[in-house]
């Protein structure tokens, strides 16, 4: 038996193209050994069959950014181990090829409370990690909130106005109706815990909360527990 190659190695050979260039062809997803996708370039071989893409093209390989429908009970911080091959939203449009890759060393974003749900930010993507983390005061955020309690016409003045919370100083938000039993916040450097402070200011108690937007990204209509990729071209 040969001894065994870099996989990169024989792709240079086969194609005649660069190690580089091969590099680039694995870490694409464009090279199966013996039926079975590898995107390591160090990964060895012998007799194996190799094969490529019809389609392939030449890239590199970009960090990957997920948008996840986070459940209830979920804390943010253990929200990654939910993006898997199997929660991938059958309607993603987003253009992406998924990678084994991109669901290593994903870094959860934007706090949102154990009791809440909705659209939460994983990312491989330094850019992303220093937007949302750096600019985070700054950024917009939209929740619909379900209540039970009597109001009167100063609840929302109220609720938006609050002054403190946890000692903190608060700035105004804009809160208004959705229905008879829903509000609808957009809220800039929001706490957590702050949204179900604010609500029982307003004398009413939270059934629950759902994070419907960050900055310019939605959650859309994407099922609990299911995640896409973020395109390309999408900014927050």
């Amino acid at each position: 038996m040969p001894d065994p190659i870099r996989l990169a190695k024989r792709v240079a050979e086969m194609t005649g193209c660069s190690r580089a260039e091969a590099e680039q062809y694995i870490e694409g997803g464009w090279v199966t050994v013996d039926g079975e996708t590898v995107e390591a370039p160090q990964h060895p071989v012998t007799t194996e069959r190799v094969e490529i893409d019809p389609a392939a093209r030449l890239s590199a390989s970009e960090p990957a950014t997920l948008l996840l429908h986070k459940p209830e009970g979920i804390a943010w911080q253990d929200a990654a181990a939910l993006a898997t091959p199997a929660t991938h939203a059958k309607d993603d449009d987003s253009g992406v090829r998924p990678l084994k890759r991109h669901f290593h060393r994903l870094t959860p974003l934007m706090p949102l409370d154990t009791d809440a749900s909705g659209l939460m930010v994983l990312s491989q993507d330094g850019r992303a990690w220093r937007r949302l983390t750096e600019d985070y005061a700054q950024i917009e955020q939209e929740f619909v909130v379900e209540i039970r309690g009597g109001t009167d016409p100063y609840t929302l003045s109220c609720i938006g106005h609050v002054a403190t919370y946890q000692g903190r100083g608060l700035a105004p938000c804009k809160v208004s109706w959705q229905n008879e039993v829903r509000l609808r916040f957009a809220i800039k450097d929001v706490q957590p815990g702050e949204l179900r402070h604010r609500c029982r200011e307003g004398g009413l108690d939270v059934v629950s909360i759902r994070r419907l937007r960050i900055g310019r990204v939605s959650l859309a209509k994407m099922p609990v527990g299911q995640w896409r990729y973020l395109p390309a071209d999408a900014r927050f």
